[in-house]
């Protein structure tokens, strides 16, 4: 498996980012930026990136994460490691993911409680249309409500 064109994001696409202009823009959320990882080959190293990046989202103090990822197969063990390293830390974390329904994640955790879906093909798969299964802004919102209800929780 890899990255396939639909869950691919274009460079126009990260420049207008729906999550952060959603999160940027909300009165409820102090918006403290973006922490951009890689996707190692090696698994110890995709353990150390996530770790990493939840070591500095605690030294930053965040009351609250929103993690993205535009690839899915090898890539959910990034995306959960980084979940399981912010939620230790009592971090509230929403994930946004391509999931579909046959994909699936290849690993999974307890603290992958909370994901929005990015997929949009009605057979819920990759397709070869470029960005049809990105983050749109009703996915940035939805993030951005199951991350207050986490962080009020908490």
């Amino acid at each position: 498996m890899g990255i396939g064109p639909s869950t691919k994001e274009t460079t126009l696409h990260h420049f207008k980012d729906p999550l952060v202009d959603i999160l940027s823009g909300e009165e409820e959320f102090d918006f403290l930026g973006i922490i951009v990882v890689g996707t190692p080959q090696d698994n110890e190293d995709k353990l150390f990136v996530g770790t990493r990046a939840a070591a500095w989202a605690e030294a930053m103090r965040a009351d609250g994460a929103i993690i993205s990822a535009d690839g899915w197969g090898n890539s959910d063990v990034d995306f959960a490691n980084t979940i399981e390293q912010l939620s230790v830390r009592g971090i509230p974390t929403v994930g946004v993911n391509f999931v579909g329904t046959v994909a699936g994640f290849v690993v999974t955790n307890e603290y992958m409680d909370t994901i929005v879906d990015m997929n949009k093909s009605a057979e819920g798969i990759e397709t070869e249309v470029l960005g049809e299964n990105s983050v749109t802004e009703l996915d940035a919102r939805k993030a951005a409500a199951f991350l207050k209800l986490k962080m009020r929780r908490k």
